[in-house]
């Protein structure tokens, strides 16, 4: 059973978690869509040899993050749309504090790659790799579970994760 959430926070309380969760499958629709818009702009960029078709996907891309981790999860558009996508399907929880940490990770990446093209006019080639980045990150969530944010949470900070995808944070005794 799904309990109500307060708003402003990542993840949802759900009987039997003694964190808030979030849907894994939701996150990776969400990671899927993500992947198709920045490889769809990434590839104009590379045939048009500009940055101009980078920037709409960079700046919904980092505010799509952004709402994720202040607002919370469920006001991120890409997430709505891959929890209507995998609604019929069963949930898989996964906890929300080491997706939080990704997502910020995330924000970082955007607001870096954002700040290239604008303000600091970085060379395409910088920008490229940044968005190249970006995209095999989100290729690794959507096509095989893998978050990379995750593993650098375990290792960066002093809380380690719980309910990760596949029992991945269980450390071998």
């Amino acid at each position: 059973m799904t309990h109500a959430k307060p708003p402003h926070t990542v993840g949802t309380l759900v009987e039997g978690y003694t964190i808030p969760v979030v849907n894994e499958r939701a996150v990776r629709a969400a990671a899927g869509i993500l992947f198709i818009g920045g490889a769809l702009s990434l590839a104009f960029a590379f045939v048009q040899d500009s940055q101009v078709p980078l920037q709409p996907f960079g700046i919904v891309f980092m505010f799509d993050m952004l709402l994720r981790v202040t607002a919370g999860d469920r006001w991120s558009p890409t997430l709505a749309l891959g929890r209507l996508i995998v609604s019929k399907q069963q949930p898989s929880w996964v906890g929300a504090p080491q997706k939080e940490f990704a997502w910020w990770l995330g924000f970082g990446l955007a607001l870096v790659s954002c700040a290239g093209m604008g303000a600091l006019g970085a060379p395409l080639e910088v920008t490229l790799a940044l968005c190249g980045l970006c995209l095999t990150l989100l290729f690794l969530e959507f096509a095989f579970g893998i978050c990379v944010g995750c593993a650098l949470q375990r290792l960066l900070t002093k809380t380690p994760p719980q309910y990760c995808p596949g029992d991945t944070c269980r450390v071998s005794e």
